[in-house]
């Protein structure tokens, strides 16, 4: 048994294949419901581990699609090269043509599912990276303040910052922020 909650998406048009499919492959499809529901609700409120649309085009639902929380797979009619553009930059797992294939589908799962936690792990690393640029900003700004006001070297500037931080048991970025906060308020 697979222990996936998966809420499937279809169309009006859609015939119930792939939700048999998903059953019979072992799926738990919390809900199987067409385009008018009100989704987005659905999605958060039925612990869903993964969407899948069944859809004949994805264009009315990039607003939805675009950075969500769970791995999204759509089976579409639709190829144009702005649809495929549009998906991909939305971070969809797998985007599969007219490929609606009984013996693929636990493959396509496990490789959305699979592309879904590593775009998860860059966005981390990402969101990781950019919160110690800006707290080298910070502190590049506190030493300037310190070389400025206290005729500091720059390691002299650095190892205050160090010292002052680890004295008031805080990291340095925080530091760097009270001393910039400090200056501003001095001006």
């Amino acid at each position: 048994m697979n222990t996936l909650n998966i809420l499937l998406i279809e169309d009006e048009t859609a015939d119930q294949l792939l939700e048999k499919i998903l059953i019979t492959k072992g799926y738990s499809v919390k809900r199987t419901v067409t385009s008018e529901a009100d989704i987005q609700s659905l999605m958060t409120n039925n612990k869903t581990d993964l969407v899948i649309f069944n859809i004949d085009s994805p264009k009315k639902y990039f607003q939805l699609i675009h950075n969500q929380a769970w791995p999204i797979i759509i089976f579409a009619a639709d190829d144009t090269p702005d649809i495929i553009d549009q998906i991909v930059k939305a971070g969809v797992g797998a985007y599969v043509v007219n490929g609606l294939e009984p013996n693929r589908i636990t493959s396509i799962i496990n490789i959305a599912m699979a592309r879904f936690k590593e775009q998860q792990r860059l966005k981390s690393e990402l969101e990781k990276t950019k919160s110690k640029l800006e707290e080298r900003k910070l502190i590049d700004r506190a030493k300037g303040i310190l070389i400025k006001t206290r005729d500091f070297s720059e390691d002299d500037a650095y190892h205050t910052l160090r010292k002052l931080a680890m004295d008031r048991n805080i990291a340095i970025g925080e530091m760097a922020k009270n001393v910039i906060a400090m200056a501003e308020l001095l001006k």
